[in-house]
């Protein structure tokens, strides 16, 4: 039986490894992936999704206007799928969640979604809102905070790696813009 799963952690904790591991592991038994990512997010080329450690694979885009029911089933037609990856997830809308649960009870594909919990001022994105509150199954991917503790949470940092506390709940960026820490240090840095 298929499942919707979310993958979340905070920046630097290996999702995208494990998304492309995952994949991987299905393509080197015969099965075919999906793998999707946002179309917001081109920092290593538009439909590519890639880790820091060097590995990557083409993806296919979608925008917040996508159907992901029919574009997934399109693929699925072609050639049956085994699973379906998504990375970024944060930025899938609530209908595109509801969509991929469509995907998992209706088309019988696992999901599994990959991307952030909560943006660098501590609030759920969209997509990992409703995931939280729909998906079968919940991992926490965990990174450390410089201090050591676990890190679950982001800050965003200007151009000279000062920590912000305003913006524009998206912007898109890697270790020159964003860094994880613990709710300790996210406290002192935005709330306190």
């Amino acid at each position: 039986m298929a499942q919707l799963y979310f993958y979340y952690s905070a920046m630097n904790a290996g999702k995208s490894t494990s998304l492309l591991q995952s994949s991987y592991n299905y393509r080197e038994r015969g099965m075919n992936t999906l793998v999707m990512t946002a179309s917001i997010d081109d920092r290593y080329g538009k439909g590519k999704v890639a880790s820091r450690i060097g590995i990557e694979t083409d993806a296919q885009v979608f925008s917040s206007q996508d159907d992901l029911t029919q574009m997934i089933s399109d693929v699925h037609q072609a050639a049956p799928l085994s699973c379906v990856l998504v990375d970024e997830c944060q930025f899938l809308s609530k209908e595109q969640v509801k969509q991929l649960t469509h995907v998992v009870d209706n088309i019988d594909i696992p999901v599994l979604c990959y991307g952030l919990r909560t943006d660098f001022q501590g609030e759920l994105f969209s997509g990992s809102h409703y995931l939280l509150a729909w998906a079968d199954k919940l991992v926490e991917l965990k990174t450390i905070c410089h201090c050591g503790r676990k890190a679950n949470m982001v800050v965003r940092l200007d151009g000279e790696g000062k920590v912000m506390r305003e913006g524009e709940q998206v912007a898109i960026g890697g270790n020159e813009s964003y860094e994880s820490v613990c709710r300790k240090h996210f406290r002192e840095f935005i709330w306190d």
